[in-house]
């Protein structure tokens, strides 16, 4: 974590809105739920994606200017429409049937906005789906040149191994979840092994495997494994966008210089609270008022 980063964090992928069995319609995404934290928290991010030309879209552009986000990275389509999920839960576990020829699929290249001082460049894996948006993401990395932080998200039948390696293989960091570090990690002994041989694989300066209600664990380019547990068990009422919660305090420890292992406790308490509510992404400043005093962000 002593990297020094200077900039503002660009993000790049889906913006959607998740449809939950009860009705609820939650506006999410990963590259948006990380980058509504990253706003919330005062690191003024630039999120890259592709909304359309429909009232889901425009709800959207309203929501983030309503909260003071940086709307010159949100394209517009009258093709196709804004990307909704329908989530499921199956034992406390989302499950995402993500809607295919969806706007954010279609991210242009040529319709990216003026970049420079980017600190870091973070997206996922699912927003590779389509050739369209891979294109506009490989454009990004050669505009930016800047480190970047990857979000494997592996969503069947959204993803290929291929891809998800080349991802790894130019990532700087790289968050997954444990059952994505099964699928994609050599075999070993135990969590720990399988985490250093896939960061030995790619040479990544931090990998970052979350765990659910058993916390998380970082493994660093020197070796040193880290691991963090919930300290306390709120109420439950979803984990749709806990990751991404993770992922967003992750990237607030890189943009302050935080101790690993302080950013890995901050994060873990974040992706706590977050489960607590409904979908990934609270509305309004109150609920990260706590944590901006703790942390020294106000």
């Amino acid at each position: 974590m002593s990297m020094t980063l200077a900039g503002r964090p660009v993000l790049f992928g889906e913006v959607l809105f998740d449809h939950f069995p009860e009705g609820e319609v939650v506006l999410g995404g990963a590259p948006f739920n990380v980058a509504w934290h990253l706003n919330a928290f005062g690191a003024e991010p630039l999120l890259v994606s592709r909304i359309g030309n429909d009232a889901l879209g425009r709800r959207i552009r309203d929501t983030m200017e309503a909260e003071g986000m940086d709307t010159a990275g949100l394209q517009l389509d009258s093709a196709h429409p804004t990307g909704t999920v329908e989530v499921s839960i199956d034992n406390d576990e989302p499950r995402y049937d993500i809607v295919e020829h969806r706007a954010w699929d279609f991210i242009d290249a040529d319709s990216l906005p003026p970049l420079r001082d980017a600190a870091l460049l973070y997206h996922g894996s699912l927003a590779l789906r389509s050739p369209e948006s891979r294109q506009a993401l490989d454009q990004l990395h050669s505009m930016l040149g800047a480190p970047v932080f990857v979000d494997i998200n592996l969503r069947p039948p959204w993803w290929q191994r291929e891809q998800v390696v080349r991802c790894l293989d130019a990532a700087y960091w790289v968050k997954l979840n444990e059952d994505e570090l099964d699928t994609l990690a050599p075999a070993g002994v135990d969590l720990a092994q399988r985490a250093a041989a896939l960061q030995q694989a790619h040479r990544l300066e931090l990998l970052i495997i979350t765990r659910g209600s058993a916390g998380a664990l970082a493994q660093e380019r020197d070796g040193r494994t880290l691991k963090v547990e919930p300290t306390q068990s709120g109420q439950l009422v979803d984990t749709v966008g806990a990751g991404d919660a993770f992922a967003a305090v992750i990237i607030v420890g890189l943009l302050h210089d935080w101790d690993l292992e302080q950013t890995l406790q901050r994060a873990q308490a974040f992706a706590s609270a977050i489960v607590g509510i409904r979908g990934a992404t609270p509305e309004g400043q109150d609920f990260y008022t706590v944590f901006k005093q703790q942390w020294d962000l106000m």
